[in-house]
């Protein structure tokens, strides 16, 4: 189960809104989305995390590039919503990379068509291993430094991610109206 919202830093404090990435095909389309959430260039963070499985932050400050930390990139990568926020420059990897490596695959495994037993598991992104993604955290981990939430702590998160920091930002009240 997937939970995203939107925090917006105003004057007044945090203010949460429920956010709907249906329609977020890109990193660029969630840095739109959060900005139209605060009119002010304030600060927004947009909060990802597949329950028990793995969490993202997207801290947008006004028109400059959006700063991205997700927890577990492996497990973000078999996720639609990690597949966003995991950009070519977040996993160090050169623009297009994994397209080019897509058509050198030869996807049924063999020559004439016939899965050998010993790729059969294996799929493509084991076949591109120079591309394959991490497993653990990948992005920017002081994203949250200057919040209050520091590297080490947010790197020790799990399970309930998005409720600690939402607690450690004093932002747990509003977040919880939109869960």
């Amino acid at each position: 189960m997937y939970f995203a919202a939107l925090l917006a830093r105003t004057e007044d404090g945090w203010e949460a809104s429920d956010t709907e990435l249906d329609d977020v095909e890109t990193l660029s389309d969630l840095a739109d989305l959060a900005r139209e959430a605060s009119p002010d260039d304030d600060t927004v963070l947009v909060l990802i995390e597949q329950e028990e499985g793995w969490f993202g932050v997207v801290r947008v400050d006004g028109e400059e590039d959006p700063r991205v930390y997700v927890s577990d990139a492996a497990a973000a990568s078999r996720s639609s919503y990690g597949e966003i926020l995991l950009t070519d420059e977040l996993l160090g990897r050169a623009p297009g990379a994994d397209a080019a490596d897509l058509d050198a695959l030869d996807l049924d495994g063999t020559e004439d068509g016939e899965p050998d037993d010993e790729d059969a598991d294996d799929g493509p992104a084991a076949a591109g291993s120079a591309d394959a993604v991490p497993h653990g955290p990948v992005g920017d981990a002081q994203v949250l430094e200057d919040l209050g939430v520091t590297e080490k702590e947010l790197r020790s998160l799990a399970g309930d991610a998005v409720n600690e920091i939402a607690d450690a930002l004093g932002a747990s009240e509003v977040l919880e109206t939109v869960r």
